[in-house]
């Protein structure tokens, strides 16, 4: 473990409390309390997703090299459907931000995680809040898994590919010839790169996140509320 890069994180987060802290001081009376205990909650949350960010991950095989298989989505779902849509999205900016350091790609993968993430999580847990059921999450994962479906492709095709070549100065040709090597069939880095290899990479991810969310979240929630007593 590079204990250097935790160290940063742990300040970040830390940073991050106190900060949330001041803000939501004075929306204590509010319909929507966000006290001290909602934001030890995302920043434990936040902790665990940026760990799980930086330290699993792995690529998928017949999938190019770049795109990763990862789990930080669990904390932010688990926190998302616990305490609300807004508490999954500080802890998925907050993983964000204690990744940035460790950038290889100038902030681009981790922006377009960010992007792919809030679009998978947000309306998944908008709906649940509104039907606190089993319906309610079914409901809820389908949309969500479909509106990130959605957003990965198109934005892979006309955002993120061609800013992550500006930014990065990467040739197109560099780009499809790592697409190529893991799988022949795609010929551009355009829609057959997005139905060949972001689509099938993300539905595997969703469902093994989703499965792994439903698995461990009544037991994760309750540990966070025991270890805060």
């Amino acid at each position: 473990m590079d204990y250097k890069t935790l160290t940063f994180g742990i300040l970040i987060v830390l940073f991050i409390f106190v900060f949330l802290k001041t803000y939501f001081k004075e929306k204590q009376n509010s319909k929507y309390k966000f006290g001290t205990k909602q934001i030890v909650r995302v920043a434990v949350f936040g902790a665990l997703s940026g760990i799980f960010y930086i330290f699993i991950k792995f690529p998928v095989p017949f999938m190019p090299a770049f795109l990763e298989f990862h789990f930080d989505e669990i904390p932010a779902f688990i926190a998302s459907f616990a305490y609300g849509p807004v508490s999954g999205l500080l802890v998925l900016l907050i993983k964000t931000i204690i990744k940035l350091p460790l950038t290889s790609t100038l902030g681009v993968g981790e922006l377009s995680d960010l992007i792919y993430s809030s679009a998978f999580i947000l309306p998944a847990a908008i709906i649940y809040k509104k039907h606190r059921k089993f319906k309610g999450v079914v409901i809820g994962l389908s949309i969500g898994t479909v509106f990130q479906l959605s957003v990965s492709l198109l934005s892979n095709i006309y955002f993120i590919i061609p800013f992550y070549m500006k930014v990065m100065e990467f040739p197109k040709e560099a780009i499809l010839g790592m697409c190529q090597a893991a799988n022949p069939n795609i010929k551009d880095i355009g829609w057959s790169y997005g139905l060949l290899a972001v689509l099938p990479f993300n539905a595997i991810k969703d469902a093994a996140v989703i499965m792994l969310t439903l698995f461990t979240y009544k037991s994760v929630h309750r540990f966070i509320d025991k270890l805060q007593q």
